[in-house]
């Protein structure tokens, strides 16, 4: 099997390609050349983005999937559409699950669940672009299929305020410094591991049942916000020092000190339960099964971030941002 990923070093893309060429797969990456290559992957170098430039790099290939990784508008979509219309057997699109319905009006996410994000404009973006691709599908067979994944991580410290690229608040932790939990804390929230999402996102890859439907792919582990972070802490030996502040009170405090803005990431996802119902993708995919508890996925994360001093990134205005907003708040230490 021939496979294209547009972009494929990220944080998800990287352990599916280590993943799908496990499993015998022509997996090639298309990017600019500015990232280390995987073992095992073909390289194309180029820029989705220039149509014409592009067209002479693809030439001469056909693909029975191509994934892209880093299409956030719908005129990358429209781009795509065009370059790969009769070139591909399948096309998987990117999305997000923070594109259902928020406030959600029922506690568990089905693919059914209705698209509407009023808060966040990434989210939007996300929902207009699967409308392209739903109307391509359905005007003249383009052969799309819609991934929405959750909250999913491997290299990234998955939390609401300093983590993800940067270590800062596992740094706080380590120091006994409080850090913020958005709301009470005990809203649920599902974490998925990359190697995980990657068995079902891979089992996707020439199925026929995929064609012109939408998934999810996370893990059917569910926690409170208070355990997310209660379990980073413990993944450092130490405990956390947690201070709750409602979401609307960050977000407002961020955009009011010109702090970059937690609005969509609260208001637009973070904030309210997300419990998935997996039966779509377990049905199409029978070997998915996400297996990685979070308390041992974050434990890899947190030791590939220490294995290399360059990855702990701590960051002076993220932590003036907590002390501030802690203070601010109400609250002192």
């Amino acid at each position: 099997m021939k496979v294209l990923f547009i972009g494929g070093s990220g944080n998800i893309s990287s352990e599916v390609s280590k993943y799908a060429i496990s499993k015998g797969i022509d997996l090639y990456h298309l990017n600019r050349g500015n990232r280390p290559t995987l073992t095992g992957i073909k390289n194309l170098i180029g820029d989705i983005h220039d149509v014409e430039s592009m067209k002479k790099v693809l030439e001469g290939h056909e693909w029975d999937v191509v994934v892209n990784w880093i299409a956030f508008k719908p005129n990358d979509v429209l781009q795509d559409i065009e370059l790969f219309k009769g070139k591909t057997n399948q096309y998987i699109f990117i999305s997000s699950a923070s594109a259902y319905q928020k406030p959600p009006k029922f506690p568990i996410i089905t693919e059914d669940t209705p698209l509407e994000n009023p808060f966040w404009d990434y989210s939007r973006d996300k929902i207009a672009c699967e409308d392209v691709l739903v109307s391509a599908f359905q005007e003249f067979d383009f052969p799309m299929t819609i991934v929405r994944p959750s909250h999913t991580y491997n290299t990234v410290i998955p939390i609401t305020i300093g983590g993800w690229e940067e270590y800062t608040t596992v740094d706080r932790i380590k120091k006994g410094l409080p850090i913020v939990v958005q709301g009470d804390g005990t809203s649920l929230w599902t974490m998925t591991h990359a190697a995980d999402f990657a068995i079902g996102f891979v089992g996707l890859f020439g199925n026929e049942e995929a064609i012109g439907e939408a998934f999810h792919i996370t893990s059917d582990e569910v926690m409170t916000w208070n355990h997310i972070y209660e379990t980073i802490a413990a993944s450092v030996g130490c405990k956390a020092k947690i201070i709750h502040i409602p979401s609307d009170f960050i977000a407002d405090y961020s955009e009011k000190i010109g702090f970059p803005s937690k609005r969509g990431s609260l208001l637009g996802d973070k904030a309210h339960c997300a419990i998935f119902d997996n039966s779509k993708i377990k049905r199409v995919v029978p070997e998915f099964k996400a297996t990685i508890p979070f308390e041992v996925g974050i434990k890899d994360t947190i030791d590939w971030f220490e294995a290399d001093e360059s990855r702990m990134v701590v960051k002076q205005e993220t932590n003036d941002f907590i002390d501030g907003l802690i203070k601010t708040y109400g609250h002192s230490y």
